[in-house]
């Protein structure tokens, strides 16, 4: 079993400084407090769920020069972890064991940079449904970490995935201020570029009860396409969730496309190609949401500047959409069921 623990007071407090630091010499507060407006003029849609610019703005924060590229056990992902805590502590969604943060060993991977063993970290917050505690629940996730610095160039990581931990933040801000039917947990992942060791750590440490999660929703890469184009990816192995998927469709202001999730599609079978596939691997029902492949993908170009900004925030909406889909989605189910 990994380790898997919460955060010393020591431990969080050294790493508070250090993030203090990082976030001065490298000028990230002007991040920070960039206007709402420059963020909202970039796009012509009126999000009806998310707040569109404050999306943006987490974004392009995330994926700034002045963190690096975000790779796990770096300054610059403890830096791009200390906004997202932020969001989380904002909205104040509830804690597991008092805490957010929750500490597994990175192993080395071939692209990020470690040549040691390193602490990765997990930040973990739910949302009370109806009964909170009991019942059938929805694990939404994304990952937050990207490659670092690769060669003397800063791999940004904007669509890949500022763009998806940046969605997951908003569609939780939805949700704290309109509660679902059933409890919702979300999960800003660490280490999915080396082996999806984030998304192992939070399955095998016995936080969540993994015996009440009916759906993973997983987010990643949502927020680059010329064509407004938004796959959903796990209806194929998972055909009970069909009938949701169809009759969403018909409502987002996105064309959403399903596929990507048969094995005969070979390297464009996404089912294990992001977190998703640590749930699957369980029996776990999956959603993957992402969008196909571009120039920027694992690539120093995947800048924040080359997003479709508008067609991110209406991924966002859909996103939202597709999460109030599955909280009804598991009322039908129980009823079925009975």
């Amino acid at each position: 079993m990994i380790g898997f623990a919460p955060m010393t007071r020591m431990r969080a407090f050294i790493l508070a400084e250090v993030l203090f630091i990082v976030m001065i010499v490298a000028g990230v507060f002007f991040y920070m407090n960039r206007d709402d407006d420059v963020a909202d003029r970039l796009t012509e849609y009126r999000a009806m769920y998310v707040d569109g610019p404050a999306m943006l703005n987490l974004t392009e924060t995330l994926s700034s020069d002045a963190l690096e590229g975000r790779a796990a056990g770096s300054s610059g992902n403890a830096a791009a972890r200390g906004f997202i805590l932020k969001r989380f502590e904002t909205m104040e969604l509830r804690r597991f064991h008092g805490t957010y943060e929750y500490a597994f060993p990175v192993l080395p991977g071939p692209m990020d940079g470690l040549s040691e063993p390193a602490d990765g970290v997990n930040i973990v917050g739910w949302i009370a449904g109806e009964t909170p505690g009991r019942g059938p629940m929805l694990v939404v996730t994304a990952h937050y970490d990207h490659l670092g610095i690769v060669d003397g160039e800063i791999y940004n990581g904007a669509d890949d995935n500022a763009s998806g931990v940046a969605a997951l933040v908003g569609v939780a801000e939805y949700f704290e201020r309109n509660p679902p039917k059933h409890d919702i947990v979300f999960a800003a992942l660490d280490a999915e570029e080396i082996g999806y060791q984030g998304a192992k750590a939070l399955v095998e440490s016995g936080l969540i009860d993994l015996g009440r999660v009916a759906l993973n929703m997983n987010f990643d890469m949502v927020g680059r396409s010329d064509a407004g184009e938004l796959y959903v990816a796990g209806t194929t192995p998972y055909p009970q969730l069909k009938p949701m998927i169809d009759d969403l469709v018909t409502q987002v202001p996105v064309t959403l496309l399903t596929g990507h999730d048969s094995p005969e599609l070979g390297q464009d079978d996404w089912t294990n190609q992001s977190d998703h596939a640590v749930f699957h691997e369980i029996g776990i029902p999956f959603l993957y949401f992402g969008v196909e492949d571009h120039p920027g993908y694992h690539a120093p170009s995947d800048d924040y500047g080359d997003l479709t900004h508008d067609f991110f925030v209406r991924a966002g909406d859909t996103l939202v959409m597709a999460v109030k889909a599955a909280d009804a989605w598991l009322i039908s189910s129980k009823r079925q069921e009975n």
